[in-house]
């Protein structure tokens, strides 16, 4: 009995004291749910302001205004992506009357073979449209673009081919980090219609990458260009990065983004490692700023006056919410903290747009190709689209 009181009397001073951990975590909880409501309002005015431009969708802002993409750009299914996610977070109709009109945009695109963005457009836009709501319709679209992405595998490179040779793109076969991301449509569409073949190519893409464009200090190359005839490395280069050898810091995201998604659907142990070994990287680097928002580049020779890159930050904050899963303390406790702390300052005024400022985009600075001078210190749509993602993940983990 003096037991029990005893424990009775300990809880209700605990209770008394307040928990300070809990109070924080509490506290970033209604941040997040705040910013989402922000992102409501602020999608359906970004919505709104397109409405009526018949198969436009954002991009980001140049000289001070919107800048727009058809479905052929890259980063098309990034908004109606972000629509679907605000709707399931919402439940508001209109802004689902949005993500259909959007996404029905980039419809077109299933049937892209000349680039491996497919996944990027499709599944962001239809694979999220059918989880949110299951419409059949949204399937058929899907494996469509699964077999066109499928269409720029080449089994010696044993790789699916990111870019084809034209005079921005001087590679003989190139493949990029980026392409990670892509894999995902094809791990879901294996499950989904029972096709061996997605998953043998996404597999084999991932290893190979794995194998060629990691460093031993599991930083990453941006592109490796291969010999189609023996399979072997030619160059490793950069596109978007400072230097052929620097860590650009959102293809050190998309790494870390892909093997983590690789290991949810594989459960083979070296994704696991591979993403805690970028992970690794990323969270000891020298340059990792205290708010945890990368510079562009993690050897940007003007650091630490370099710009900073909301997407990347975004796109590793996502990662390491799912990361989080997977592994034991105190590897859980040190991702979620550093995924927290991102969405701490991603909130805040340094990064966050005000009501109706930013031509509607949420998240400042951003930095989509800095050496050809192009999308410097701007918003950008995926910076939103993963900005989005963390935050919902953020909730679902935390509830």
């Amino acid at each position: 009995m003096k037991k029990i009181v005893f424990l009775m009397m300990a809880a209700l001073l605990v209770g008394a004291c307040g928990n300070p951990e809990r109070e924080r975590r509490e506290a970033l909880r209604a941040r997040a749910q705040q910013t989402l409501d922000f992102a409501v309002e602020q999608g359906r005015r970004m919505a709104e302001s397109l409405i009526d431009r018949p198969g436009r969708l954002p991009k980001s802002i140049r000289d001070g205004k919107l800048e727009e993409t058809s479905s052929a750009g890259w980063v098309s299914g990034f908004f109606p992506g972000e629509l679907w996610y605000l709707y399931e977070y919402s439940s508001d109709e209109e802004l689902r009357r949005y993500a259909e009109e959007y996404t029905s945009r980039v419809e077109d695109q299933q049937y892209t073979t000349d680039n491996h963005d497919v996944g990027f457009m499709i599944f962001c836009s239809f694979g999220n449209g059918w989880r949110v709501t299951g419409n059949e319709a949204y399937l058929d679209v899907i494996r469509t673009a699964s077999n066109s992405l499928c269409t720029r595998f080449n089994p010696v490179t044993r790789t699916i081919r990111s870019w084809d040779t034209h005079s921005w793109s001087p590679w003989n076969y190139a493949v990029i980090i980026d392409n990670m991301m892509n894999l995902e449509m094809l791990m879901w569409s294996a499950d989904r219609f029972g096709e061996e073949r997605f998953r043998e190519i996404a597999v084999s893409h991932a290893d190979a990458t794995m194998k060629n464009h990691f460093r031993p200090d599991f930083s990453s190359y941006h592109v490796v260009s291969y010999d189609t005839v023996t399979g072997g490395v030619e160059v490793r280069q950069t596109s978007q990065g400072y230097s052929d050898e620097s860590a650009w810091a959102r293809g050190q995201a998309w790494g870390l983004y892909g093997y983590t998604m690789m290991y949810r659907f594989t459960h083979d142990a070296r994704y696991l490692e591979q993403a805690k070994h970028i992970a690794r990287f990323l969270l000891d680097h020298k340059n990792l700023p205290e708010d945890k928002i990368p510079y562009w580049d993690f050897d940007a020779p003007d650091i630490p006056d370099a710009l900073r890159d909301v997407s990347a930050g975004a796109i590793i904050c996502s990662a390491l919410l799912e990361l989080s899963d997977y592994v034991q303390e105190p590897l859980r406790d040190e991702y979620m903290a550093v995924a927290e702390r991102q969405i701490e300052a991603l909130c805040s005024p340094d990064y966050l747009a005000g009501e109706g400022e930013n031509c509607n985009f949420l998240l400042k600075h951003g930095v989509g190709n800095h050496p050809k001078g192009t999308e410097i210190d701007v918003p950008l749509s995926y910076a939103d689209y993963y900005f989005v993602e963390a935050l919902m993940r953020y909730l679902e983990k935390t509830k």
